[in-house]
């Protein structure tokens, strides 16, 4: 890949964009005396902080993030959470696949060592044993070992939510919860105790569960969903991936990685159809490499088990064998028994709650964060709306959501970062852009680390402002960070250009390219 330049003609910069035997049934106020009502959640300063009661569904990142703020606003804050602090993002989501994701990484590492002069002790070599490690034996995957470390580390993570709620005196309550109109929640404890809180804000952060197809339910032993992959105890011989997005991208990668021959069924065109197209064709391209089966323009229709695995029908009558089948084909808000309607909450046509940049619903003092908002999947997203939220709602200063500071990685192999503007999104929308990008076999630090495979491209405005950037790296994660920035606080190239980076280092390809737009500027 070359470096390139592109540009469109120029204009104005854009403007900135402003359970037992069930317990007695009891009314509990979260708060000490009861008192002290609420406003509703508009932007009027309580007179007494201390007396506002605040109920929290759900204990995910946009809840206890939510929980935390709102302590240190002086509210009593209640957090009902269905089966672990965290939720999902931590039990079963993002440490558990992040985790298994970084161990697949040793073994993309492990790969490149030839390319470093690195030789295994292997039976034959010289001065080597005959009855010494096989090759293969040095990099046996023991599943059921790292399924055992991914679920460990989650729990600990959710103990260690837990412990500093418990700190910051949060009341947590296990169990499940419906609102009984926009200022009571009823709750119920997973060992039968009932409750009724009152409440003077509401919070709903109860997040989403994976989309089952109605001829492909999931089993959790051959057909699975990615909440259950943490159950197997043996690597899956043949695994079909049913879906090309980041959650189907991830685990394919993170799998053939781990030494499974992985078949990855795409309904469009290729992988990641909704992320920048080079950083797309590149990972496809890797994927391919290191030995996976990329289905593209194949709609899975159905599944069903075999005697010892899956069979994978496709729309086009195809037929996919395989050992298992993970389904990733997207996600359903968690919204489903919580009494929305009557409390006034209004949904969206796909399901989710309707929320407004400061996070409040259609119900006057009831919010909503997360992924239940279909706002974006993140939990660095979730965790701000909480944030966003609470300070809203008593009255503290607040600045609303900016999607566009928003950073998000997929952990594929080499990862693939953005933020700010896409480009696809540039052109849709006929916004004057430039834009230079430049391969990582062109830095030094790559090339010391054996890296071959990806690529920094910046987007700016033809004035000079940082509008987007892509950066497909290992590590790209961290390295989105000056860009970040640069969108954040509305850098120029030549801002970003001027700025030491550490020789060598990869971040000197993020300065590199900020010059190569300077010229571009120039020119």
């Amino acid at each position: 890949m070359s470096p390139a330049t592109r540009r469109a003609p120029e204009a104005a910069p854009p403007r900135r964009r402003a359970d037992t035997a069930p317990a007695p049934r009891q009314v509990l106020p979260t708060c000490a005396d009861g008192a002290g009502r609420h406003n509703g959640g508009v932007n009027t300063p309580l007179h007494d902080l201390q007396a506002s009661r605040v109920v929290i569904v759900g204990g995910g990142p946009g809840g206890y993030e939510a929980a935390l703020v709102a302590r240190r606003l002086g509210a009593q804050v209640t957090v009902v959470e269905r089966t672990g602090l965290g939720g999902a993002a931590v039990l079963t989501d993002a440490v558990p696949s992040k985790t298994l994701i970084a161990t697949a990484e040793w073994m993309t590492i492990a790969d490149r060592a030839p390319d470093l002069g690195i030789r295994l002790d292997v039976p034959g070599a010289a001065g080597v044993a005959a009855d010494g490690p096989t090759e293969s034996e040095r990099h046996r995957v023991d599943l059921d070992e790292v399924n055992a470390r991914v679920l460990a580390l989650a729990a600990a993570q959710s103990q260690d939510i837990r412990a500093r709620l418990d700190r910051e005196g949060v009341r947590v309550v296990i169990g499940s919860a419906r609102l009984d109109g926009p200022q009571r929640v009823l709750a119920q404890e997973a060992g039968g105790g009932e409750h009724v809180f009152e409440a003077d804000v509401v919070l709903i952060a109860t997040g989403a569960t994976p989309r089952v197809l109605p001829d492909a339910q999931p089993d959790g032993e051959r057909i699975l969903t990615w909440t259950q992959l943490y159950d197997l105890k043996s690597l899956p011989e043949r695994l079909v991936v049913i879906g090309s997005g980041v959650t189907g991208a991830e685990f394919a990668g993170a799998y053939v990685s781990l030494g499974s021959d992985v078949v990855l069924v795409s309904s469009r065109d290729r992988v990641l159809p909704g992320e920048d197209a080079d950083a797309a064709a590149l990972i496809e391209e890797v994927f391919r490499s290191r030995g996976m089966t990329v289905m593209s323009r194949s709609r899975a229709q159905s599944v069903r088990r075999t005697a010892d695995g899956v069979l994978v029908t496709l729309a086009d009558g195809r037929t996919v064998e395989g050992s298992h089948a993970l389904m990733a084909v997207g996600s359903t808000p968690s919204t489903a028994g919580l009494g929305l309607e009557g409390a006034g909450v209004r949904l969206t046509e796909s399901g989710h709650i309707e929320v407004d940049k400061v996070s409040r619903t259609t119900a006057r003092g009831v919010y909503a964060a997360g992924d239940v908002t279909g706002v974006l999947p993140l939990a660095s997203v979730a965790a701000m709306q909480g944030r966003i939220a609470m300070s809203h709602a008593l009255g503290d200063a607040v600045v609303p959501l900016a999607l566009p500071a928003v950073a998000a990685n997929i952990f594929t192999a080499p990862e693939i970062a953005t933020v700010g503007a896409s480009e696809a999104g540039l052109q849709r929308d006929g916004t004057p852009y430039v834009t230079s990008m430049l391969p990582l076999t062109r830095n030094p630090r790559a090339k010391m680390l054996g890296l071959k495979d990806g690529f920094v491209k910046l987007f700016a405005h033809p004035a000079g402002q940082v509008l987007g950037g892509v950066v497909v790296a290992p590590r790209a994660s961290e390295l989105i960070f000056p860009i970040t920035l640069a969108v954040a606080h509305r850098l120029t190239v030549d801002d970003v250009a001027s700025a030491f980076t550490v020789y060598p280092s990869i971040t000197g390809s993020i300065a590199e390219v900020a010059r190569m737009l300077h010229h571009v500027q120039e020119g």
